[in-house]
């Protein structure tokens, strides 16, 4: 047993080792790397990816049948033959009728209405909350927080971070004997919220009365009212709106979303949903000394977005997106993925978020599942059969299977921006270029871990790059406490073009 894990550490710290003084290691929280996808596949997860296929294609397996009825009735009338008062054609006619009204109604009713992303807005903060890393660990050695030990755990963590200097932070969090305040979480999340949707109404021109769905998503924070209430109440949105208030599901909760708002579009089919993805630093941020509980204080930063979507088919020709797949998984039956990332108590009683050793581990283990199950929806049918062929004359495992290439099912993707450790990780086992992970390493340099949001700030980043080109495929990968990995496939409807309202073009 402790052979096959050996597997998943990687050789660079391995050779750190463990201080003999029993202290924490500085690096204790990614000396495992993601597990080996070429060492094992479950066929579990591919079985479940080819019943979504099947599932999904019933639904067009009934227009063929009915084409061919409705052809060979065709073929028996002339035009002539439709205005006869012949009782044999006045019979074909009305049966020709009703074919055509069969075939208008399966397509409007029967088949599911494609969601579309109209437009989505990602909240940019005002400059005076900008921070260095050099200003972050003097803030923190003036707030009295945190003991020698913590601050240089904490400006080592920095170093190799991938963050840049000019993320977002809320001062009040570094106060001495800082407490976390409803107050404070309400101000800061009313500004993210309500300067993400206003950039939205913005750009999209929608008025709020004519939001259907709303969907709010915060992984810590959640009061009482709600924060979607805070939305309806401040925008006066129609008292008949269904609203949603998704916590405690971190940084996946954002594609979680999209996946209810999609169900709730085909719910209450002509709407439209907004979704607001945010996450309140001053709420996760943590002010003592165990080293599992300090990573968050490292690359969470402030950050939101709102996403509006529809399924009125007069939408798709302005929307910029249609959702192709959406494919959630969730680990939460192990007890080792339960306990990766919660929120719990120090021996101090201070509140806040817990990173397990095992959370490299772990993630690689949901990844790995995720995108097993979503290979078979995306890829092309000959990496497919490479695929399958390599499993069946494999079967003593002699050899690693073939995994297939996921950049021919993408032109673009958008990672999840937690660190830089697990994006080299992710990048090495999916074999992506530097291109792809391009998007994903901006967005952490440039705004840190923004949560649930992070994925919006990367697709602004390839919109604000002009790399969106009509017909183009974005997959968008997230991970967050549970454990889960949520995947989501944007097909571009149309080349979409640099907009004013970006958080990309400040300057």
């Amino acid at each position: 047993m402790a052979r096959r894990r050996e597997e998943y550490l990687s050789p660079e710290i391995v050779n750190r080792g463990i201080n003999n003084s029993g202290s924490p290691s500085f690096s204790v929280k990614v000396n495992r790397g993601l597990p080996d996808f070429l060492s094992s596949v479950n066929l579990k997860y591919v079985r479940l990816g080819y019943r979504y296929l099947i599932n999904h294609g019933k639904y067009f397996a009934v227009l063929p049948v009915l084409l061919v009825i409705i052809g060979t009735q065709i073929g028996k009338l002339t035009w002539d033959g439709v205005f006869s008062l012949e009782y044999y054609n006045l019979v074909n006619t009305l049966l020709l009728s009703g074919f055509l009204s069969l075939f208008v109604y399966v397509y409007l009713d029967l088949t599911p209405r494609s969601t579309y992303l109209v437009d989505f807005a990602c909240y940019l903060p005002p400059n005076e909350l900008k921070i260095t890393n050099e200003e972050y660990i003097e803030l923190a050695k003036k707030s009295g927080q945190f003991n020698d030990a913590a601050i240089e755990f904490q400006q080592q963590v920095l170093k190799n971070s991938g963050i840049g200097d000019e993320t977002y932070l809320p001062r009040v969090i570094f106060q001495p004997n800082y407490r976390k305040d409803l107050g404070d979480g309400r101000e800061e999340a009313a500004m993210l919220m309500f300067g993400a949707v206003e950039d939205l109404f913005a750009a999209t021109g929608i008025r709020p009365k004519d939001i259907r769905i709303l969907i709010v998503n915060c992984g810590v924070l959640n009061t009482t009212p709600s924060l979607s209430a805070m939305i309806i109440n401040r925008y006066k949105l129609s008292h008949t709106i269904q609203s949603f208030n998704i916590g405690g599901m971190g940084c996946a909760a954002g594609i979680t979303a999209v996946d209810l708002a999609n169900d709730l579009l085909n719910a209450y089919p002509g709407s439209y949903a907004m979704i607001v993805s945010t996450e309140v630093v001053s709420f996760t941020w943590y002010g003592g000394n165990e080293m599992d509980m300090l990573l968050p204080n490292c690359f969470l930063r402030m950050g939101a977005a709102a996403i509006l979507l529809s399924n009125r088919r007069l939408d798709r020709w302005r929307s910029k997106y249609q959702l192709k797949q959406l494919v959630r998984t969730h680990k939460g039956t192990d007890e080792r993925s339960f306990r990766s990332i919660q929120l719990k108590e120090d021996s101090q009683r201070k509140q806040g978020l817990s990173v397990s050793k095992d959370v490299i581990e772990v993630g690689g283990h949901a990844l790995k599942a995720n995108i097993t199950t979503l290979g078979p929806l995306v890829l092309p049918l000959l990496e497919q059969f490479h695929f399958f062929k390599s499993l069946l004359f494999n079967k003593t495992g002699s050899s690693k299977p073939y995994i297939p290439d996921y950049k021919l099912a993408f032109e673009h993707v958008c990672i999840l921006a937690t660190s830089k450790k697990v994006l080299d990780e992710i990048q090495k086992n999916l074999d992506l270029t530097d291109e792809y992970m391009e998007a994903s390493r901006k967005t952490l340099a440039r705004f840190g871990n923004t949560s649930s949001s992070s994925i919006w700030y990367e697709l602004a980043y390839l919109e604000a790059k002009n790399r969106i080109k009509n017909g183009d495929r974005v997959w968008q990968l997230a991970l967050g406490s549970g454990f889960k990995c949520n995947s989501v496939v944007w097909r571009a409807v149309r080349t979409v073009r640099q907009m004013k309202r970006t958080p990309w073009n400040e300057n």
